[in-house]
């Protein structure tokens, strides 16, 4: 169907705007990821009693975004569109037209959609200005819009923990772990101060060896509610993510921080880590100490410990440097 506009298809009729908000427990990379694959659109971008046999999906600005929506009866009707703004991994604007199946438009649905921080996860609001072309047929529809969106947004959050290895849990489970690790090093406070806390330093040892794991991203800012990002990929492709808040920060003395481990989508733990720094002359203790809560059937069975192991070996290495 050709795209229709306002040139040449007055609207007769201008509904208020749709809006709609929820709260989910993921990251707004995931959320984004779910809006912009057409194989997580297929699974949830529709009301619950129906289906999306077709999607093709192509998110930069001014590509496209199409859907088939199937009825019960076997039914279709499209949607398609393009996205006017694509800001990753925060704010989708997508200007979608609706027809009744014979190719004659109906309405157009300007749809912005905002993913934000929030307690527990994120938030998303998701607007709908519409324009309607036949308002006969299309106003019933855009009436019945807000009880087919809590639908949608429903069968989102099931996606999003699909997405994240949650479903086929028959029940989420805990296991936590602690351990305690100490290092000597022969170099002073400052030093290894600095190989904690400045993004440069802390390269050349936080992470797996050279060839394994493929930076995507790596941001650091140590400071109280400061954070931290560790983000690459492995051989295999799987991606893993390593995201910190600094909760304590002493100069030459603490840090206390918690963090998530991401593995893909999956959030697979949540930890405390406090280091404390002693100075013994020209020589520093590293006193570590981590609280982890494993989640939903991730058996950490001391992987945790022992890389962390090796991690002290490499910063000690890097202080050699």
């Amino acid at each position: 169907m050709a795209q229709t506009t306002e040139a040449t298809h007055e609207a007769t009729v201008q509904p208020p705007p749709l809006k709609l908000s929820r709260t989910l427990h993921a990251r707004p990379e995931t959320v984004f990821k779910a809006w912009t694959r057409a194989e997580h659109l297929q699974r949830f971008f529709a009301p619950a009693t129906l289906t999306v046999p077709h999607a093709n999906i192509d998110p930069r600005v001014g590509g496209v975004f199409e859907l088939c929506m199937r009825m019960p009866d076997g039914a279709e009707h499209w949607t398609r569109g393009v996205f006017v703004e694509v800001t990753p991994p925060r704010r989708l604007v997508i200007d979608m037209h609706a027809d009744d199946g014979d190719g004659a438009p109906l309405f157009r649905a300007l749809t912005e959609i905002n993913i934000a921080e929030a307690l527990g996860g994120v938030r998303i609001d998701v607007t709908q200005t519409y324009t309607l072309f036949d308002a006969a047929k299309a106003a019933p529809m855009v009436a019945g819009a807000s009880q087919g969106w809590a639908s949608t947004l429903d069968k989102l959050e099931t996606e999003v923990v699909r997405m994240q290895g949650g479903s086929g849990i028959a029940s989420r489970s805990v296991v936590h772990g602690t351990f305690h690790l100490e290092r000597t090093y022969d170099a002073p406070v400052s030093r290894v101060w600095r190989a904690l806390t400045d993004p440069d330093a802390k390269a050349k040892w936080f992470g797996p060896p050279p060839g394994q794991w493929e930076v995507l991203e790596r941001r650091m800012d140590v400071r109280v509610g400061g954070t931290e990002r560790a983000k690459g990929r492995w051989e295999s492709g799987m991606v893993s993510t390593f995201d910190a808040i600094y909760q304590d920060v002493i100069e030459n003395q603490r840090l206390v921080y918690t963090y998530t481990m991401h593995l893909d989508e999956k959030k697979i733990s949540v930890s405390l880590a406090t280091m404390q720094l002693k100075a013994d002359g020209a020589r520093t203790t590293l006193l570590l100490t981590e609280q982890g809560a494993f989640l939903d059937g991730y058996d950490d069975a001391g992987s945790r410990e022992e890389g962390t192991r090796h991690l002290l070996d490499a910063l000690g290495a890097s202080l050699l440097d």
